[in-house]
């Protein structure tokens, strides 16, 4: 072995396979969820205070039980279709391995079984090189990244930054006990508390240095403050006012296409609320869900808001994977100079949400920018 190959096998490696600022720019990787040993969610009350009132009330009967063969079977099949479409647009799709979710674990505190490993954006947060561990505050989640670790190990290896943030107790000092959802009219209320960081990924997105967040039922304020001290002064974190009753996820709320093109819920957020950085932008209010008759994306079994319809995934600024069957979102991409692909996604419905939280995009072609003048 020559003194240049041990030189070089001592220094970083020169290439990172981790690299995404934003939702827009070119992907190239993506690590795509699992629904395999999927169970439904905790009968726990920070799920109740997250999920539509028709379906909370079947977690008292069903609440960390299996979900059933055929709705796995169902959802599996246009997971496939999926993954098809991303792998024939040129992106190479990574999965998470296959775990029992349905063990019981225990802490010195609680007890719970698993979830699922569907919605990898959720428990993982790309920042450029770095890829973040988030303290999610479902209990059943509290293990559910073990499913991942070996793609972190591969990251890492390669030369990407892996950290954790500090992994919460989730006592019941952590959930309000006595928490109802506010009705229209009242100040928003939480069910989790400040006495411990916790946030989810899916409760930030990404613009370049700039980076916005909802605080809701799965993200409070020491959650935000963390991820804030945490990356300096490299990024600048912005707090958006939302006014749904059940905030959990910013992707259903505001959606950047691309650089200057913002989407945003009417329901979920007053114009005049969106923040000052964004006035120079298009806003592009998005057209209502159209409701489909049968399989679950419907007023009555999505464990999502209907507005998942916005949970789109964009493969550069223009190339779109929206719902196959919300075809009023679909003519009002193109109307706006997007080019949609249609992909058959209602039944993943049930397991937490759609293309953007089914996905964590971990190489997009670029650098780190500055989006706002």
């Amino acid at each position: 072995m020559t003194s240049s190959t041990i030189k070089k096998e001592k220094n970083q490696p020169s290439y990172c396979p981790v690299n995404s600022y934003n939702e827009w720019s070119p992907l190239e990787e993506v690590i795509v969820g699992r629904l395999e040993n999927a169970r439904f969610p905790a009968n726990h009350i920070s799920v109740h205070a997250t999920i539509p009132k028709s379906l909370s009330k079947l977690l008292y009967f069903l609440g960390s039980q299996r979900f059933p063969k055929f709705l796995i079977e169902q959802a599996n099949k246009e997971l496939a279709e999926f993954i098809h479409i991303l792998e024939s647009e040129g992106i190479r799709v990574r999965r998470p391995d296959v775990i029992d979710f349905g063990r019981t674990f225990k802490t010195p505190y609680w007890k719970s079984k698993g979830l699922c490993s569907a919605c990898p954006r959720d428990g993982l947060l790309v920042l450029g090189d770095e890829i973040i561990e988030t303290p999610m505050a479902w209990r059943s989640r509290y293990f559910e990244l073990h499913a991942y670790q070996k793609l972190l190990i591969e990251y890492f290896k390669k030369g990407a930054k892996w950290t954790s943030a500090p992994k919460p107790k989730l006592t019941d000092d952590l959930y309000d006990k006595r928490y109802s959802i506010p009705v229209e009219g009242e100040p928003l209320r939480y069910v989790i508390t400040e006495s411990e960081p916790v946030f989810d990924a899916a409760d930030f997105i990404r613009c370049g240095k700039d980076i916005f967040v909802t605080r809701s039922n799965v993200t409070n304020e020491l959650g935000i403050q963390w991820l804030e001290r945490h990356v300096g002064d490299k990024f600048n974190i912005h707090r958006v006012e939302v006014k749904c009753r059940q905030p959990m996820h910013i992707d259903s709320t505001i959606m950047p296409l691309a650089p200057g093109k913002l989407l945003i819920n009417p329901d979920y957020i007053e114009v005049t609320k969106i923040p000052k950085l964004f006035k120079s932008w298009d806003i592009l209010v998005a057209p209502k869900p159209d409701i489909v008759s049968g399989g679950f994306l419907n007023t009555n079994a999505s464990m999502c808001s209907l507005w998942i319809n916005m949970n789109l995934l964009m493969l550069d600024e223009q190339r779109v994977i929206v719902e196959k069957n919300q075809e009023t979102m679909i003519r009002f991409l193109k109307e706006h100079g997007f080019k949609p692909i249609p992909c058959s996604f209602m039944n993943y419905a049930p397991f937490g949400g759609a293309f953007h939280c089914a996905t964590l995009d971990i190489f997009r072609r670029g650098t780190l920018e500055s989006y706002f003048g």
